[in-house]
Formats: structure tokens, sequence, C-alpha cells
């Protein structure tokens, strides 16, 4: 059994408390919301700091009012009517009813980088002498990479970015704004742009997109995704006025696809629109071997779930086509 190592345990019940504690603990502490991830990570030796400041009882974090709060449990997020489209999609499709249940938005937000060679045990790692993520010198994925390869996998982010949200940080030295797309850095270690003493408290998506999400994975539920493509887009009629493309899971760092994105400005979504416009965002797709699945078969596909997203967007009923893809479990 993996057992989690000692810790001091905080509940403020203010994010100007939590951001008090975290200034004054400095690198010994770390936030714990739903602890759908940061917990497992903890009893395999990822992690291991010596206080975990809770944010379960800072009830401003779980506001609903024009904006999402930090603090809502993706359950909440997925049956709220304030929702759109594609974050209920990508929140909707997070691991299971029960640990949609405890983990949060912005947990899932701040969700650590995942790899084959990490999300190990302790002794597990050991025997490979580690990785460059955590306590080794190589990374076993990219050998001579100097820089972790480790990957993406939170769902929410890619349906966000496709959004143009923002977030708010908070801290005892103040709040900032950013998009949500400044928020990630591809880089496995260092990814995230969020300070150690800032708190993620708000999401705010501004209004008027039509989107969707798409995600790939071996099972039709549970697994992190190996592919998320979400995509948004005003519509002036049948032409596009404006449009966002994003992918997850095949980089370190979810991000928007500028060329697909600006190439559909001022067109229809016919057929041949989009597969053009799929075919952009699958060259941006760069997967590597760190997580499950082949990865030439990840990157080629990345056109197929491009394209079922703009077909949505366009009024296609994809619903058979979502159903097969949940269903479908490649051998791959």
């Amino acid at each position: 059994m993996l057992r989690l190592p000692w810790f001091e345990h905080r509940a403020p019940r203010s994010v100007a408390e939590a951001a008090k504690i975290l200034a004054g603990e400095g690198p010994r502490a770390m936030l714990v919301a739903g602890g759908t991830d940061l917990l497992p990570n903890m009893k395999r030796r990822h992690q291991a700091p010596r206080v975990l400041v809770s944010l379960r009882q800072v009830d401003e974090l779980k506001k609903l009012n024009g904006t999402f709060g930090a603090g809502l449990t993706l359950t909440e997020v997925v049956r709220s009517e304030k929702t759109p489209i594609a974050l209920r999609q990508a929140a909707a499709q997070v691991a299971t009813p029960h640990l949609r249940n405890m983990g949060t938005l912005g947990g899932n937000l701040c969700l650590d980088t995942r790899c084959t060679y990490y999300n190990q045990s302790y002794e597990w790692r050991k025997a490979i002498d580690f990785c460059l993520k955590k306590d080794g010198t190589v990374c076993w994925v990219a050998t001579a990479s100097k820089r972790c390869v480790a990957v993406s996998s939170t769902d929410t982010a890619p349906a966000l970015i496709a959004l143009d949200a923002v977030i708010k940080l908070s801290s005892a030295k103040g709040e900032r704004e950013i998009p949500v797309a400044a928020l990630y850095q591809n880089d496995g270690i260092d990814y995230l742009s969020r300070t150690p003493d800032e708190i993620l408290t708000e999401v705010r998506v501004p209004a008027g997109w039509k989107s969707t999400y798409w995600k790939l994975r071996r099972r039709g539920s549970f697994d992190f995704p190996i592919l998320g493509v979400a995509a948004a887009a005003k519509l002036d009629g049948d032409i596009v006025s404006e449009a966002r493309i994003a992918l997850g899971a095949v980089a370190s760092r979810p991000f928007l696809i500028d060329k697909a994105s600006e190439f559909l400005k001022g067109k229809r979504l016919t057929d041949e629109v989009i597969a053009e416009a799929a075919a952009l965002v699958a060259n941006r797709a760069k997967p590597m071997d760190n997580t499950d699945m082949d990865l030439y078969w990840r990157k080629e596909v990345a056109d197929d779930f491009a394209a079922y997203a703009l077909r949505e967007l366009r009024g296609d009923d994809m619903r058979e086509t979502r159903q097969r893809i949940a269903r479908y479990q490649p051998a791959a």
C-alpha cells in the first residue's frame, strides 16, 4: 500500500488567508483543492510538501455569477446552465463521476504533466535511476533533450483556450489576470507561469462563442487524454467571423493553432475548408512516445478529430461519431 508522507494541514477560509499562509511557508507549502492529482502524486513521492493548504472551505472560490470560481467541482461545472458547451464537454470527460465530484476546475487547469517514466511508484523510478522530471538527470523519452517533455493532460485548458478565457491569480502581493493560454509553458517540469505563492481564483469566459471539445483516450471513461481538440467560432450566418482551435495532450502545454484559426476567418465551413483547416491542426500536433498508444497514429488522428470538431460547429449531427469513439478501444 502506498502511504502519504507526513505533512501539516492548514484550512483557511478565505483567499487572503490562504495567500498569507503560502507567503509565510514558502516552498514548504502546496495548495490542495480536490486532491485527486496531488495526493496520488504524494503517495508516489513525486511531491512531498511539508504543509498542505486546503482550499475546500474557501467559499469565494465556488462562485458562479458571471465567472467560474476555481473551487467549483467539475461536476458543478458540467451541471451549470452557464457553462459553454466546450467546457462542459471537457469537464464531463475527466476521469470518473467520483473524481469529478472531488476534482475542481482550478485543479484540472493546474494538473501536473504526465509521462510513462514519471507516473510510477518511487521504487519503479529508482530502478531506472529516476528521470529528469524528478530526481534524475536524463529524460528517458528523449535522452538528448535538456528539457523534460512530460505531456499536459488537462481537458479543461484546451476548451478554455479556444473560448479565449481569462484567469485571475491572487497572492499576498496582489492580483493579476492573464489569458488561460499564458498560464502554460512548454516545459514538463516548469509547466505553469503561476508562481508558487499565487492562487488561481476564477475563470472568466467571454460570451458569443459556439464551441466543442473532442477527446481521444483508450477507454471511454477514466483515462487521461492522449489528444484533445477544442474549437470555438463566432458565426455571421454561415460565415466564420472569428475562430480559435486549441490542442491538448500533444505537448507539455495546451496551445492555440494560430494558422488554422486565421485560415477559417471569413470562410464557410465547407468540407474542403474543414479538410484544409484540419490538416493545419494536425501539422502542429507533435506527440512524444511518453503516453498511451502509438505516437504516429496519435498525430494522424489529430486531423480526424479537428474535422469532427469543425463539422460539429457547422451543425452536423456528430452523436453517432462520439458514441463510436467512446466504444472504440484500439489495440495500438
